[in-house]
């Protein structure tokens, strides 16, 4: 063995050893994870009721004040306070004394009114002969005939006397001017009252239907308009919208009623629009001022998208999104625009279309991109009862 040799071993001997021990520190290759177990469901058009839930208050229907309309002592009050009142039905009774006086000085001037006619009538026709005979002069005929049409004045002057003295004795008896519950009285037996004083004697209140105003939003008001526009909301076949109402104490009112109006101007410090409904109130139930929930049934969408309220998230700008898996079983997170809660879910104005799936459940395991194995949920979507409100979200 040459002494050039011996280094060459050394080298190879030292590089087997090297590629030895690279080999055992290379590792194995990690497996491959298999795709996260999502839940989704698929959307389909459906038939959705939709509803408003809003905020407002009752409002009598009729109310009158009852104010006397002469001056006199109150003789007699003739109802129950708190009681129902029918329209025409007496309430109190004025001291009448001085008012049929009145009434019968007036008659009495009439008398002599039609006395005084009746001789200046027969003055006439005598001096009508007797002019053309030349008996009278032609002063005379026409002084006679003056006087004739100045009695016919006289006349009608003391017939108007008469109705004016017969109103006001008509007015020392006080009616109810509406149906209705009156309130309790505010002056007693006995009491002076004046004409045209500006406090009530009492009040009475028609219960029967009642009024129901709300101030609906001004956006909800448009979206209602588009979409009736583009045929998505379907009215009632009479056209009328239904309202139900939920009380106070939480219980739900029983009879149903229907919008009446809404004013055509936008109150420019709330955005919003007044809108009155008629209540029917026949247990009157229902008293002015009571503070209500009304649920106006704005109509039927045949094409709706519903998407379960879990499966919505929002971004940093609050807009909604939802993981929709697409056909090669990847995940996208979509952003999409949303109406009304109807139940447990949204209801979806954009952003998905029918036939698409959106995860429900797992959406923590699911990332952009990825590969996931979608499973159907055994409950899909639906749209709440009828008699379940929703409130109005932004769009």
């Amino acid at each position: 063995m040459t002494m050039h040799s011996i280094p060459l071993r050394r080298f190879l001997v030292s590089a087997v050893a090297l590629l030895a021990l690279a080999g055992c520190n290379r590792k194995a290759p990690a497996p491959k994870l298999p795709p996260q177990t999502v839940s989704v469901i698929t959307l389909h058009p459906q038939a959705v009721t939709i509803h408003t839930s809003l905020p407002g208050r009752t409002d009598a229907f009729e109310i009158a004040q009852v104010r006397p309309q002469v001056t006199g002592v109150i003789q007699k009050r003739l109802f129950t306070e708190g009681a129902d009142v029918k329209a025409g039905q007496q309430l109190y009774q004025i001291d009448p004394s001085r008012y049929q006086a009145a009434y019968d000085t007036a008659r009495g001037q009439l008398a002599e009114a039609e006395a005084a006619e009746v001789t200046a009538r027969a003055k006439l026709e005598r001096y009508r002969s007797l002019v053309k005979a030349h008996a009278v002069s032609s002063q005379e005929y026409d002084d006679a005939l003056a006087a004739e049409k100045q009695a016919q004045g006289q006349i009608l002057s003391a017939k108007g006397q008469v109705e004016s003295a017969e109103v006001n004795l008509g007015y020392t008896k006080m009616y109810a001017p509406i149906s209705g519950r009156i309130s309790r009285t505010l002056i007693t037996v006995g009491a002076l009252v004046t004409a045209n004083q500006t406090d009530n004697t009492a009040i009475v209140t028609r219960l029967d239907p009642i009024y129901v105003d709300v101030n609906l939003p001004a956006i909800t008001l448009l979206r209602l308009k588009r979409e009736m526009a583009q045929g998505r909301i379907e009215r009632q076949p009479n056209g009328e919208v239904p309202v139900t109402l939920t009380l106070e104490d939480g219980s739900t009112y029983e009879h149903v009623g229907r919008m009446a109006l809404s004013e055509v101007n936008v109150d420019t410090s709330t955005a919003s629009v007044v809108v009155r409904a008629i209540m029917p109130n026949p247990d009157k139930m229902l008293l002015p001022g009571m503070y209500v929930h009304a649920q106006l049934e704005e109509g039927s969408d045949p094409n709706s998208l519903l998407v379960p309220q879990q499966a919505v998230s929002h971004n940093t700008h609050g807009d909604a999104q939802v993981w929709v898996i697409k056909p090669d079983d990847t995940a996208e997170l979509r952003q999409i625009q949303i109406g009304q809660a109807v139940g447990d879910n949204w209801l979806v104005t954009g952003g998905l279309k029918d036939g698409e799936r959106v995860v429900t459940v797992g959406v923590q395991k699911v990332k952009p991109g990825a590969k996931v194995k979608p499973e159907e949920a055994t409950t899909p979507p639906a749209a709440s009862s009828p008699d379940a409100a929703s409130q109005n979200k932004g769009q």
